[in-house]
């Protein structure tokens, strides 16, 4: 159990609070988050929930999330929702605690697999998995339910790319059987992070890990026998698993052990797929609902690929998609998909608020929130507007007032991984289709470790795309 003491300082709350539960009336056990923000409403950039004895402090503007964003200062905190994952990703990049070396380790180990030359090597996987995908598509016309799908694609480019394994998303009748079992693992991680304050919570999660104990074990034991195999062959592949298993760390020598290879495969495939399908998943919900920035996309896609519906980007085209990318910062503003990130202080501090942290209290900064702080966006902040990112209207915006990857040395080492995949999809997606929503569909979203719009479907028809402009 994380706790959070504060010493006792008080910070505005929501009416309504009650002896012994706190403010857990007002919670909404479906979408904490979604509730947490209706709550937030004239509390000020700094509130609490206390949920029986634990407390929650949330920061949701700007200006404060800039302070917590001082690495000199803070560092990450893991929230009990983390701490509860734990069980599952282990000393994974995402769940490992600061003072925990095999974070660093594996963060040193891993760079050079996301620079441009693994991108360039990633690249015709990505149009591989998005061709196949399409073929689905074109092969069962009808609407096509958006986050499913898209979380298809996006697992199984991690998948080829990480540890180049085939899950046949698109060819099997039934998903492989390691999907279903990991996000059982990871469901009861969930429930568990989400009881971590209630009286009982101990028992409760005995009995939540007995139900879940073979789903583990299959995660596990599937990993275990790929990373044995793998070093017990001729492995010369230059994925993220062959860097792990082969790379020693190039100042101290170390290497990772396998278990926590494990724990590593298994961060970036749950945190490497459910955020960029999210991410795809709210751009194309924002676009279909805004002609004119589909009409605005679709140009420069076709402007850039050219006439023919089938070509694919290439490489060097993929940064020229320049509206494009803005549509995808635009969505993972009003809707980050990864929606807040834990600080804690490395030493005692004075926030500007005049609360003062020491090490051991931690807030989380409310991304939803301090992308939509009025101050740095705008009265108009709820409004899905790419141009937002234009450089002449991002130039002078206060430093950290959009962090979709967190902050500081913790913060997601995949970013240019994820977007380019983005770009990528979104783009061809444009190129070689209309888009038609349900008009009578109002934006669900469903919290999982990630956000994702929920029951969101659109009709897909091809497309011819536009003549490119004359020389």
């Amino acid at each position: 159990m994380v706790r959070n003491n504060w010493s006792g300082q008080a910070f505005p709350h929501p009416p309504g609070r009650r002896p012994v539960v706190g403010d857990l009336l007002g919670a909404d056990p479906a979408a904490p988050l979604q509730s947490t923000m209706r709550r937030a409403e004239g509390l000020g950039p700094i509130f609490e929930l206390k949920i029986f004895d634990q407390k929650f402090v949330f920061v949701t503007s700007a200006e404060l999330a800039a302070e917590l964003a001082d690495e000199s200062l803070f560092e990450k905190a893991l929230s009990p929702a983390l701490v509860a994952l734990r069980e599952f990703a282990g000393q994974g990049l995402f769940t490992a605690y600061n003072d925990e070396t095999n974070w660093a380790l594996a963060h040193d180990l891993l760079r050079p697999a996301f620079t441009r030359d693994a991108m360039r090597r990633y690249h015709p996987i990505m149009l591989a998995a998005a061709r196949e995908l399409f073929d689905t598509w074109d092969a069962r016309p009808g609407p096509v339910d958006v986050s499913a799908d898209m979380t298809r694609l996006t697992l199984e480019t991690i998948s080829r790319t990480a540890f180049s394994q085939d899950f046949g998303s698109f060819t099997r009748e039934d998903p492989h059987p390691f999907i279903p079992a990991m996000i059982a693992a990871l469901r009861a991680g969930q429930r568990k992070g989400t009881l971590a304050s209630m009286p009982g919570s101990a028992m409760m999660a005995r009995r939540i890990d007995r139900r879940n104990a073979h789903h583990q074990a299959y995660v596990d034991r599937l990993l275990d026998d790929l990373i044995a195999a793998r070093r017990a062959g001729d492995d010369d592949n230059d994925d993220l698993l062959g860097i792990m298993l082969h790379s020693p760390h190039p100042e101290t020598g170390q290497r990772l052990d396998d278990v926590n290879i494990r724990h590593q495969i298994l961060t970036f495939l749950v945190a490497g797929h459910e955020t960029t399908s999210g991410a795809l998943s709210f751009a194309l919900h924002h676009l279909s609902r805004s002609p004119a920035a589909l009409q605005q996309a679709q140009a420069e896609v076709d402007r850039v690929l050219g006439p023919d519906p089938d070509v694919e980007p290439t490489f060097e085209q993929v940064p020229k998609l320049r509206y494009v990318r803005r549509v995808l910062d635009e969505a993972l503003r009003l809707w980050p998909t990864a929606p807040a990130f834990g600080r804690s202080p490395r030493r005692t501090t004075t926030l500007s608020t005049g609360h003062v942290m020491r090490p051991g209290d931690w807030a989380l900064v409310l991304l939803p929130l301090v992308h939509r702080d009025p101050t740095v966006w705008g009265e108009d902040a709820d409004q899905f507007d790419p141009d937002r990112f234009l450089p002449g209207r991002s130039r002078g915006r206060l430093p950290h007032a959009y962090k979709p990857f967190g902050t500081g040395e913790r913060s997601c080492i995949g970013r240019q991984f994820a977007l380019h995949e983005a770009v990528l999809v979104l783009a061809q997606m444009l190129h070689s289709y209309d888009l038609e929503p349900d008009p009578a569909y109002e934006l669900r979203i469903s919290e999982r470790l990630t956000l994702m719009p929920v029951g969101f479907e659109l009709t897909l028809t091809p497309r011819t795309p536009g003549p490119a402009p004359a020389a």
